[in-house]
């Protein structure tokens, strides 16, 4: 399967760099395309979407503007939506992170006429019950599921997962769907541990020595992965439990190369913001669309594969 979300990827990057040549003749004045998150300001894994769409940008000759609420709020990134919306731009893509909050202002750019592409956070159902356009990321609980086996089949039994976004209710899919691969209940093994780093550490530090018997410890991102591993250094655990983590970054394959990390999942975070770019101007321009959701991951990367994740780390991976 992985191979296969491989081939849909690489093939969907491969129809986009072909239609970067006829840019010069087909670019229309005052194309844009707005990108709105949910991320904060604070959370660093959101560079290699930033630098996702103004390559995209750049490539197909439009404007392109990244859009987020400061703190992570989602009633602020609503807004935000909204006020995207009524710039009037030829496209928003946006992560769908909290259907209850998000989905109103959607529906309302797609009734306006603004073509809109979900990306990141949110599910193909949802993203056609939305009008959205179509669905580029990672399908979060297979991507939990897959490696929930490979960690079964090193021999893990029990885990911990420290979810740094519990009111993001499809990432807690890569918890449950881990369990599911372990074949064993979530039940209380996910752990909500905020988005401060002093209160990751000490959380994952309190279960761990509340759990001793714990196997593994799984994290979500570099939010709740770098404060673990400093937790892991402090009581001695490092190198010694088995940790899986979702995403990358620099501590992240830091870890996967010492050996503290066994592997990251990389749901390629830059085909989620370049890849809407390309298939919007495309759609925009020609009125091509590719027939299906895009899953932009998962893919292990292990200490056997670092060389080009170690090059671009923070920047394209």
């Amino acid at each position: 399967m992985k191979r296969l979300f491989k081939t849909v990827a690489g093939a969907a990057v491969g129809v986009a760099l072909a239609t970067t040549g006829m840019v010069a003749t087909a670019q229309a004045a005052g194309e844009k395309y707005i990108l709105v998150s949910h991320a904060p300001d604070s959370d660093s894994w959101w560079n290699t979407i930033k630098n996702g769409i103004a390559l995209a940008g750049e490539q197909m000759g439009v404007e392109v503007e990244y859009r987020n609420p400061p703190t992570g709020d989602l009633a602020d990134m609503a807004r935000i939506i909204e006020q995207a919306a009524a710039s009037n731009p030829n496209g928003i893509i946006t992560t769908l992170a909290d259907f209850d909050v998000l989905s109103g202002p959607i529906r309302a750019a797609v009734d306006q006429g603004i073509n809109v592409i979900i990306m990141n956070s949110g599910t193909p159902e949802q993203t056609r019950e939305v009008g959205a356009l179509m669905f580029v990321g990672q399908p979060e609980y297979d991507a939990g599921y897959a490696a929930g086996l490979r960690a079964k089949g090193d021999g893990i039994e029990s885990f911990v997962c420290v979810n740094h976004v519990i009111s993001n209710t499809v990432v807690a899919e890569r918890c449950r769907g881990f369990a599911d691969g372990l074949g064993i209940d979530l039940g209380s093994s996910m752990i909500d541990s905020g988005q401060d780093p002093s209160e990751i550490k000490n959380r994952v530090l309190a279960y761990l020595s509340a759990n001793p018997d714990t196997d593994a410890v799984l994290t979500l991102g570099p939010t709740s992965a770098d404060p673990t591993i400093l937790a892991l250094e402090e009581n001695g655990m490092a190198g010694d439990i088995y940790f899986g983590t979702f995403d990358l970054g620099d501590n992240i394959v830091k870890g996967i190369k010492s050996g503290v990390i066994q592997w990251g999942i990389d749901q390629q975070p830059f085909l989620q913001a370049y890849l809407p770019v390309v298939i919007l101007t495309n759609y925009d321009r020609y009125g091509v669309l590719p027939g299906n959701n895009i899953n932009s991951g998962p893919g292990f990367v292990t200490i056997d594969a670092l060389e080009k994740v170690e090059e671009f780390a923070g920047e394209y991976r």
